[in-house]
């Protein structure tokens, strides 16, 4: 019987177990974006995941939307990573970075004074991001003409090769959470016109010559991509997410990859509805599923096969030993919401792991 601690082939690579950290921005990154040997220690110390999904990485300068997150454009961001890569590695873990390009997210304060840029000229309202000024509302992005995306694909490609340089087994597509590429997909967020704008087939585009790209790059094997179908998440919302990402399922089919991650419900439970069943039901690929999983529903999800593995996102990150804890049916540690985003080692590297 396939249960969470069953091996699990994903493209490319095996996985000892279904139990997957999911990508936590934790803003812990110096400098210049730089990595820090502080960040290998904390993914080392999740390395019993079957797979720990790196947090959102920038593919391209000056597009910060979280202040201290790391990028992997640059020769130091490569190397840092490998040291964090290598840390992983060498505790026993697999581990994929997600490359990410935050669109209308970004702010001028966090990029000298650089304009963000959007499918179109919306600006995200009633939220606030942080910047070195304090917190701030966001501002009106610029659209983006149809002739400066290919350079931004191009930009996902290299970083998917800067990924494999600095040792990460695979590569996940941030296609969710209200960021560029789910702002071309979702038409609260995509008012364009011409080949990027109004049909479904028009507005994944740019996720599918992205997929594309970073495909031919390293290996479809080693490609997974994330959605948020129903996530109000950055003032996002889309007028049909089950028809879109059905049809969207359908269309994965024929692209190999590694597999498709489904963020399944709304951060603000704003938008309800069952997204996983006709993912599941029209997608032949591998499939991993995120968002409110206890370990027991994790269990369930498994054995009845309505996924291929879950991924955990606070619960890793207060709970290095998660998959022992699962095992054992051990009480979790409470995550820290007020250290989520701050420097230094408390609340990042400082969780308490079971005895022995």
């Amino acid at each position: 019987m396939t249960d969470l601690f069953s091996p699990l082939t994903l493209g490319a690579i095996e996985l000892g177990n279904r139990i997957l950290m999911a990508p936590l921005t934790r803003c812990r990154a110096e400098g210049e974006h730089v990595p820090t040997p502080l960040m290998a220690e904390y993914y080392a110390q999740r390395a019993s995941a079957g797979l720990i999904i790196a947090e959102a990485t920038m593919v391209l300068p000056g597009n910060s939307a979280f202040w201290h997150e790391p990028g992997i454009y640059s020769a130091e961001q490569i190397a840092g990573w490998r040291k964090v890569t290598d840390a992983v590695h060498q505790a026993g873990g697999k581990i994929a970075l997600q490359i990410w390009h935050g669109g209308r997210a970004c702010h001028p304060d966090l990029n000298n004074g650089v304009i963000p840029v959007a499918p179109s000229a919306i600006a995200i309202a009633n939220e606030e991001v942080h910047t070195p000024k304090g917190k701030q509302a966001y501002t009106m992005p610029r659209a983006l003409t149809d002739d400066e995306i290919p350079a931004i694909v191009e930009g996902f490609a290299q970083a998917a090769r800067n990924a494999r340089a600095a040792g990460f087994d695979m590569v996940e597509v941030h296609a969710a959470n209200g960021y560029l590429i789910d702002e071309f997909l979702r038409d609260g967020s995509n008012h364009r016109e011409g080949p990027y704008g109004g049909s479904r087939e028009n507005r994944s585009r740019f996720l599918f010559e992205v997929l594309d790209a970073v495909c031919a790059a390293i290996g479809a094997d080693r490609v997974g991509v994330r959605f948020s179908p129903l996530n109000s998440f950055n003032d996002m919302k889309d007028s049909d997410p089950v028809g879109l990402y059905t049809w969207l399922a359908n269309s994965f089919n024929d692209k190999n990859l590694a597999y498709l991650h489904l963020m399944r419900g709304d951060f603000y439970e704003k938008q309800t509805a069952d997204v996983l069943t006709p993912m599941r039901k029209n997608y032949r690929g591998k499939l991993v599923v995120n968002m409110g999983y206890s370990p027991e529903e994790a269990k369930n999800t498994i054995a009845e096969g309505k996924a291929d593995a879950v991924a955990f996102g606070t619960a890793f990150l207060a709970n290095p030993d998660l998959p022992t804890r699962v095992r054992s049916g051990a009480t979790l540690n409470e995550p820290n919401p007020d250290t989520f985003y701050t420097s230094g080692p408390e609340g990042y590297t400082d969780y308490p792991t079971l005895p022995g």
